[in-house]
């Protein structure tokens, strides 16, 4: 192992350089670090060059061992560079489990506010870090194609693209989702009934809600378009419901219908390997959008909400069940680590954009609701058992995969914790007739 040499831990202004090595005007790569943070690290940092700093005392750490990773950092926009040097290997972690990195991003968070030197440090800085390290360079096989790049698989939320996107994130492997995500096999945000509620309990709460507001009983149709491994179908179809789903991923669609089988289901459950925009049947007494809306595209609301509609029956119910940001001005399109390693061609939106886009639809809005927190607890369980199980998941899908996503769950546990991200349930209906309220309670009637 290398043995760093210890440097001062003193906060630095930014108007004083920090002691420097070797040649005026030339820093290494701690003292980089340092500037930038204004001396305000909250953990301790180490570089190949065997410089360090930040409190010796401090319980995390990162570690630059490489040349190319001083590249990834150096090239990366936001979140892109970290992630590109820690996937990749050339940047540890220290104090935290891979699988749970939750508490060192919660630091950095906290604590480390980047500042912009004066202009003649910053040239000393990239004269120090080395020119050949501004270059960008090849990232890590996990990243997908930038956008610009993707339009050789057909334009963005083209049916040939979007099950390219659905393929990159969900077909990583059953056997490793049944690890992070457990028995229920749920993707999608928990509801717990309460704050010692188990993730098995607080999911099939979840679907209970569902079921309740669309006010679904034995005989009536579900649809249940973006469907995951079938949970909200095999949930309905066990109370009477004839429930189809729909999926573009084909690995979610082999195991819903195997679990369907296994569980005596076939004459009331159908999970197809289609996208949404094939299914042809309508007069659904209910359709459920679980998660779905986060691959659509906002550009394509009006088209999605509008063909939901189409397959319901006059008085049907819709429940739409997405990932939003807090407020509706925020551009669409996500950037960096989460559309290059999680979600490529993923867009959010605010709920208030969704339910505009509803109504111009033609559907009415009954009722809306945040679970937020529900959501942040959601991924503190999926992060646990993805700690539990983490050798058998390194096996399954190899370390980089499974450093993504701790990385990814961790982080948006935070965001969720944060409020920089937001989970809502909108509940709306196709009207029966102008002015007509049809045979819908006065009142909520389902249990929160």
């Amino acid at each position: 192992m290398t043995t760093y040499r210890e440097r001062s831990t003193k906060s630095t202004s930014l108007t004083d350089a920090p002691g420097k090595t070797g040649s005026a005007g030339k820093y290494t790569l701690a003292e980089v670090l340092e500037i930038l943070a204004g001396g305000r690290l909250p953990l301790r940092f180490t570089a190949y060059d065997e410089s360090s700093t930040g409190p010796t005392d401090a319980s995390f750490g990162l570690d630059l061992r490489t040349p190319r990773g001083t590249s990834y950092l150096a090239t990366g926009r936001g979140d892109l560079g970290f992630a590109r040097a820690y996937i990749a290997g050339d940047l540890d972690i220290r104090g935290v489990h891979p699988g749970d990195p939750y508490e060192l991003l919660k630091a950095l968070a906290d604590s480390l506010v980047f500042a912009r030197p004066p202009a003649r440090m910053m040239v000393d800085m990239i004269r120090s870090i080395g020119a050949r390290h501004l270059r960008p360079i090849a990232p890590p096989p996990e990243e997908a194609q930038p956008r610009w790049r993707r339009i050789t698989g057909g334009l963005r939320h083209s049916k040939t693209r979007d099950a390219e996107a659905i393929h990159h994130h969900y077909d990583v492997s059953n056997t490793f989702y049944e690890w992070v995500l457990g028995p229920s096999m749920t993707y999608t945000c928990a509801c717990y009934p309460r704050g010692s509620a188990s993730l098995e309990e607080a999911q099939h709460n979840k679907y209970r809600l569902v079921f309740e507001k669309l006010r679904l009983k034995p005989g009536d149709r579900l649809l249940d378009v973006g469907c995951g491994w079938g949970g909200m179908v095999r949930y309905a179809a066990h109370r009477g419901v004839r429930a189809t789903g729909v999926t573009l991923s084909t690995e979610q669609a082999g195991w819903a219908q195997r679990a369907i089988a296994d569980e005596g289901l076939g004459h009331l459950a159908e999970v197809r390997y289609a996208d949404y925009r094939d299914v042809t049947e309508t007069g659904y007494d209910a359709v459920s959008s679980i998660g779905l809306l986060e691959h659509i595209g906002v550009r394509n609301y009006p088209s999605y909400f509008g063909f939901l509609q189409s397959r319901l029956r006059p008085g049907g119910l819709l429940l739409n069940h997405a990932i939003t940001w807090p407020e509706n001005h925020k551009p669409p399109q996500p950037r960096g680590f989460i559309d290059r390693y999680v979600f490529p061609d993923g867009e959010l939106t605010g709920s208030g954009r969704i339910i505009s886009e509803a109504q111009d639809a033609g559907l009415e809005v009954l009722h809306e609701e945040n679970l937020r927190q529900h959501y942040a607890l959601t991924l503190r369980d999926w992060c646990a058992n993805l700690v539990e199980h983490w050798d058998e998941a390194v096996a399954e899908v190899g370390l980089p995969t499974a450093k993504v996503w701790g990385l990814y769950m961790a982080g948006s546990r935070l965001g969720f914790e944060n409020n920089g991200i937001q989970l809502h349930q909108v509940l709306m209906a196709r009207p029966d007739k102008p002015g007509a309220a049809g045979e819908l309670p006065l009142r909520p009637w389902w249990t929160p």
